[in-house]
């Protein structure tokens, strides 16, 4: 069975939109379509429902924006999902429905276009006047760039930025009475949120996260929370015991994760693991919420595209930055949820839960809809939150675990801020300063063409990292500098605006243009004749 080249949906806005158009366009293009009889009557160009189920069902498996784990069932959801939305519709032209059967029942397409269309502009993007932490242009990157000053440039930097006008205003402030600047919690809290997302951004390799998530989403109480209380296997214990798991399901949890040693006093009977899972899977099914919240649909979702084996130590490195910004009780359910899923699916003691489907898979495909779905339904939820549990299962104890480079590079920020010196008047250090202000209300056309300017260095300095990572291969640096020059061919033009500076990157001789090799050939003869 031969299916249309498919492509890979990198991560991006309206990831879930492009998804349902990829897979549309491939059902379409590629579904084989017969004639068919029915009723005494000949259709041609169409197809059963049943031929539509194992054609879609093997694309999905070999897709590498799904995976091997979609279910037949799967499937076949995904095609009533099609006739709902008027992809197919059944052999007399009706559609809007969702009966589609695994039968012989005949489908075929209509004329219409099946792709839905992209909105304009992101919905989570807000207005900057509602990013009230974010205050400056340079957006998330600024963070990066501050922690890594020494105080003697940051200083520098202050005065470059004042108006000529105020210099003078300046000087009035400078004695020889200096006191170390004190950062309260509020700073502290700032901090944290701030280098959490640029280490997000950095590890997605995007210019900007605003498009994927909002930052008003991103509680720093809750990053902080999850990094710093948790007991000896890394799991977040929670102060407050009514957000807690009921000691119950805690209970059953333990038996099924420990089975089958678990604690004596518990009754045994025929299907007495299935009636204890049943009791697990319902109170999970029943939360108001998903455990990874709706707000951060579109940031896990975009993640996916990460999930290929190239990049799956990128995904890695995001998912463990994402499920920092999950609130402590949410956390520590995913993290207990996930470690009973594991070792039940590993443990060869477990007897079958169902008669149908092996552990592994029903952990996936009951769980999933608890830990990842859309608050307002989407086509493809189910297969996207399959596949990310799927990975979670498979590196759960990475994903979940604390990423103490995250932990140093806030503490080495915070060290930094506090070494800042702040100068007073008269030598009287209580003495209340004049209020000066240095801001300048600039135009709206500035502000854009600031903007653009602000975007332009960030991706500049993204160049630069790539340049000087070191923990890629020549092989995969030279891969992404071609895929950025493909990108952004002004920004790298201007980085290496000849052969030569490029090749010295790698400490390669530029390769000769083949009409300058003719004529040193020449060269050498004339010489020779000579």
């Amino acid at each position: 069975m031969s299916f249309p080249e498919s492509r890979i949906v990198t991560p991006g806005p309206y990831r879930a939109t492009k998804l349902w158009n990829e897979v549309t366009k491939l059902f379409r293009a590629g579904m084989p379509l017969k004639n068919h009889r029915h009723n005494f009557r000949r259709y041609g160009n169409c197809f059963t429902a049943s031929a539509a189920v194992d054609w879609l069902h093997e694309l999905l498996k070999n897709n590498s924006n799904f995976g091997p784990d979609v279910t037949r069932q799967q499937t076949i959801q995904l095609l009533r999902k099609f006739l709902k939305n008027h992809i197919i519709e059944d052999i007399k032209g009706k559609w809007g429905t969702e009966n589609l059967e695994d039968n012989s029942q005949l489908y075929r397409f209509p004329s219409t276009s099946p792709l839905k269309t992209l909105p304009n502009s992101p919905s989570n993007v807000k207005k900057r006047s509602q990013y009230g932490s974010i205050k400056d242009k340079d957006g998330f990157l600024r963070i990066s760039q501050l922690y890594k000053r020494n105080s003697k440039k940051f200083e520098n930097e202050q005065q470059e930025n004042v108006q000529p006008g105020e210099q003078e205003d300046v000087k009035m402030l400078e004695t020889e009475h200096v006191h170390s600047r004190d950062v309260t919690q509020e700073d502290i809290d700032e901090i944290w949120r701030n280098i959490t997302l640029v280490h997000l951004q950095k590890t997605l390799g995007l210019p900007s996260l605003v498009q994927l998530l909002d930052p008003a989403f991103v509680n720093p109480h809750h990053i902080i929370y999850n990094m710093t209380n948790v007991n000896k296997h890394g799991v977040v214990t929670l102060q407050d015991k009514s957000d807690d798991l009921p000691h119950w399901v805690l209970s059953a949890m333990k038996c099924l994760a420990n089975w089958p040693k678990y604690e004596s006093s518990e009754p045994s009977y025929p299907g007495f693991e299935r009636d204890v899972f049943k009791s697990v899977s319902d109170y999970f099914l029943n939360l108001t919420e998903p455990l990874l919240t709706f707000e951060f649909y579109e940031l896990f979702v975009n993640i996916l595209g990460l999930l290929q084996p190239p990049l799956e130590r990128v995904a890695i490195e995001a998912l463990q930055l994402c499920t920092l910004f999950l609130p402590p009780a949410n956390r520590r359910r995913l993290q207990l949820l996930m470690r009973m899923m594991s070792r039940m699916s590993e443990n060869v003691d477990m007897p079958r839960l169902h008669d149908a489907i092996g552990t592994r898979t029903l952990m996936i495909h009951t769980f999933s809809h608890c830990i990842l779905c859309c608050e307002e339904e989407v086509d493809l939820d189910e297969l996207l939150a399959t596949r990310l549990v799927s990975f979670f299962m498979d590196h759960h104890r990475e994903i979940l675990q604390i990423p103490v480079y995250l932990q140093s590079a806030v503490l080495d920020y915070i060290d930094y801020l506090r070494k800042v010196k702040i100068t007073y008047p008269s030598g009287n250090a209580s003495a209340t300063l004049p209020s000066y202000s240095f801001c300048k209300q600039i135009s709206p056309q500035e502000f854009e063409q600031q903007k653009v300017s602000a975007s332009q260095v960030a991706i500049a300095e993204l160049l630069e990292s790539l340049i000087k990572e070191k923990n890629i291969s020549v092989k995969d640096k030279k891969k992404k500098l071609k895929q950025f020059q493909k990108e952004y061919p002004e920004i790298y033009q201007s980085r290496f605006p000849t052969t030569e500076s490029e090749a010295k990157l790698f400490d390669e001789k530029p390769k000769i243009k083949q009409p300058l090799l003719i004529s040193l050939k020449k060269t050498k003869i004339l010489g020779a004749q000579n």
